[in-house]
Formats: structure tokens, sequence, C-alpha cells
């Protein structure tokens, strides 16, 4: 069973040392699993990583990269299509199904992105039908009908999202204020947000919701905020986040007790994880997903596999190394065609992102370094580089103190981008096509809600840079 909950960040899990209790039915299944610290999501965010998920392929090689244009479409195959794609026999699900499992997938995210792809392999699709506005309570009901039907039998996998972090926050007021008297992390401090509020970029502290406030979504959604103008509204942007993850986790523990009624939770290889984190603040994106960043890659991942001892995994992972190991000790081989590898870690990772910001980025040692090709209008540089173990929320740009690790980390890319071997990079086509799809036709008229909010000398540079 793979629980899917989008825009999970694992800093904000208890077991992976957060200090409120956002996740104790999560925190269960890490106490009996194989618990990875460094997984992240080679391509973000919800399409791509998805789409790679499934298909085993970095977006380079499988081309959606992007939530819009073409390149929100993965490459055709043109005349060398057969009857089948050649997909169809290669998706993730698919290879589950040729060992052998029924395959069932819970979720509106096909629908939500028109990621049609999303199915192949898939004999059972439950859409829960609000395009990722669903509420766990509404996605919950669903799994346990189906677990309650046909969880005794043998062999098969059933895949759940969730989509509760996710903004806009819209956890019930009936869930109440479970972190109403706990402090949030402690390094977005009043300093912090005061200069955040003299940026620019769409999601950042004076436009929480996009480029304007939207005030109309706060009404519909209470828990939701527009500004950052006080520490209270960052405490709340805190509070509606991880009482989300709190309500994913109640249902998650629903699920866990439907398989323990059935007496087959025991039986049942359990995996955790996400499509993507979620920035909280960092670079200035208040609850959005916007680069190739730490927090927008780094992604939980938890695998309770019966047979296997409990034990933290330190190593560098992509996601899609994940899925394939679980090919393997389902006793089968990774296809040909897969970019993700079995039980063994990287020496570094290579990120991309392509819906706001156009970035890719180099994870190696305790360094991020992140080359930005299109700035998604926060006036980020062109490179970027953060110790994610000593700065882990990206405060302190290295790259001017530092040459020679931007140097490396630039190395690293081009190392990777050569060994792709590919005529044409599907980034480009974003770029041709004038940027992240989230940013397109945008700057104009955020230009001039720069200069009304009194930042004129950011609405200047994100000018002379477009």
């Amino acid at each position: 069973m793979y629980i899917d909950i989008d825009s999970l960040r694992p800093d904000h899990l208890s077991c992976y040392g957060y200090h409120r209790a956002t996740s104790p039915n999560i925190d269960r299944v890490a106490t009996q699993g194989v618990r990875f610290e460094n997984c992240y999501a080679s391509d973000v965010p919800c399409l791509p990583s998805r789409t790679s998920l499934s298909l085993g392929r970095f977006g380079i090689h499988h081309g959606a990269v992007g939530q819009g244009g073409a390149a929100a479409e993965i490459f055709p195959e043109g005349a060398q299509r057969g009857e089948q794609s050649k997909w169809a026999e290669s998706t993730f699900a698919a290879q589950l199904r040729q060992r052998g499992l029924r395959t069932v997938t819970i979720s509106s995210f096909a629908e939500a992105h028109s990621a049609w792809h999303w199915y192949a392999g898939f004999d059972e699709m439950i859409n829960t039908g609000r395009a990722g506005l669903e509420r766990a309570d509404e996605v919950a009901p669903l799994a346990i009908d189906w677990i309650k039907r046909s969880g005794k039998k043998d062999n098969w996998f059933l895949h759940v999202t969730f989509w509760d972090p996710h903004t806009p926050y819209r956890t019930p007021a009936a869930f109440g204020e479970p972190f109403k008297n706990e402090k949030p992390p402690q390094w977005l401090t009043e300093e912090v947000r005061q200069q955040h509020w003299t940026l620019p970029g769409p999601h950042g502290a004076q436009e929480i919701n996009g480029y304007d406030i939207h005030p109309a979504l706060a009404r519909q959604y209470p828990r939701q905020q527009v500004v950052a103008n006080s520490m209270a509204e960052v405490k709340r942007m805190f509070d509606g986040y991880d009482t989300g993850i709190r309500y994913a986790d109640e249902h998650v523990g629903k699920i866990l007790a439907a398989l323990s009624d059935l007496d087959v939770l025991d039986e049942i290889a359990i995996l955790i994880s996400a499509d993507h984190g979620e920035m909280l603040g960092e670079l200035n994106v208040y609850g959005d997903h916007q680069a190739a960043d730490h927090h927008t890659c780094h992604v939980p991942c938890i695998l309770k596999w019966p047979g296997l001892a409990a034990r933290v995994d330190a190593g560098l992972h992509y996601q899609i190394d994940v899925m394939a190991t679980i090919l393997e000790l389902l006793g089968g081989s990774i296809p040909q065609n897969w970019d993700g590898q079995g039980n063994s870690s990287r020496p570094y990772l290579v990120l991309s992102q392509a819906a706001w910001a156009v970035q890719r980025a180099v994870r190696f040692d305790k360094y991020i370094c992140i080359k930005t090709y299109q700035d998604p209008h926060h006036g980020w540089p062109d490179v970027m580089l953060f110790d994610i173990l000593n700065d882990p929320h990206e405060q302190h740009d290295l790259s001017q103190k530092r040459p020679d690790l931007v140097a490396t980390g630039l190395a690293k890319l081009e190392e990777w981008r050569s060994g792709m071997n590919v005529e044409f990079d599907p980034m480009q086509t974003v770029l041709n096509e004038g940027g992240g799809y989230y940013t397109h036709g945008k700057l104009e008229k955020y230009l001039e809600r720069l200069r009304k909010t009194g930042r004129s000398d950011a609405a200047k540079k994100l000018f002379q840079n477009s």
C-alpha cells in the first residue's frame, strides 16, 4: 500500500524530529520500517513528480517537466509507437501487475492535471472527484470500503492520495486547533518576516495566495491566511499546514485500523511518501512549491516491509530509486528504460523544477547548489548555494563566499546532463514558451502591485531582468 500525501515535507513529521506531534500514526509505521532521511523527488512539483514516480524516469527522459504547455505531456512516441505504447508495460503499476498484484489507485491526481498516463497499469481507478481539494474524510472512507471488500485477498497494491497539507488549508473547524498553544518553528523570526515583507514574489509574505491577496479564498477557507503581516499570521501558516498533516495522519490511522481489523496489517508492505515537499517561508515562499530547492524536493519516505529490519537510511536517494528497490524486493528486475536504481545510495542528486522557476539543483555532501534559468518573479540570483546541514531554511546564500563549491555543483550538473544522452532537453520547451506555466503573463500586472505596495525598487529590478 502506498499512502501518498501531497506537499508533505519530512521535517514537519514527528518521526523526522519535528517538535510538534503531527504524525502519531505515521510515526508508528516508521518505528517498524526503513526511514529514508535523504530521499528526493527528481522532478517537481505534482505532475512531473508523479509522472517520474510512475514511469521510473527523470523528467529529462519522459518530457513532462511542466504543469502547462507542451512540457506538461510526456514525449510522443511518433512513428515507432506500437499498438501498445512503450510505457504500457513499464510503469510502476504495470510492473506490479506483471508480478501478480491487483493494482488500485484512489486519487484525483490524473484528473487534476490531465495526467491520464498515471492510470497505465492500474486495474481499478477510483477518482475521489475534487481535483485535489478533497479532505481526508472524503478519501479515507473510499479506501476503507475497498479494504473491507478486498483486503483479505492476496496480492494487491493500493495507492491512496491525501491532499490536506496543500493550500488552501481546509481542515474542518470541528477538528479544532491542535497546535494553538504550541510554538511554531523558531527560525522564521520577526526580523526574517520584515525582510520578506520588502521582497517580491508570488506566494511571498505580501501575497501568500499568489500574485495578489485573494481575500475571498480566506473567507472560503478560514484557516488560510493571505498576508504575513504579523508573527500571528506566520504562526497561522504553520498551524494550518501542521493541522493538515495531523488531519491526514488521523485518517491514515483509520486505514491502518481497517487492515488491523482484518488481521492483515502485519502482512502488508506500506510505503508512506509524497509527491514533493513545501516551502514554508524559505526563499520568501509561503505555502507553495516553486523551486528546485531542498524543501520542495525533499520528501518523507518510510517503507515498512515484512521481514526487513527497522532502520534509518541516510544515503542520497531519488524517490524513483525506492520504487526500483520495491520491484527488486518483489523478486523482479528493474525495467531497462528506468532511471531508478536498486538499493544503493547516489554520490549526488540532480533535481529539476519547471512549473514556477525553471531550475536545476545539485544535492551533494551537505550542500544544495541551485541554478536558475528563469526566475519566477522573486528576483533570485542565477546561482545559489546553501549549507542545508547548518542552514536548513536556506537563509544564507554561500555562492559568493564559496565559488569552489559552486564550481563543484555546476560541474556535477554538467556531468549529469551529459550522461542523460538526450538530443533535446524538455526544460528548453518551457523556456521557449516563456518560462514556468504559473508565471506566464503575470509580470506586468504584478509590477503594478509591487509599486502600489512600496516595493518600487523590487519592481525595477524585476523589470530590468525580465
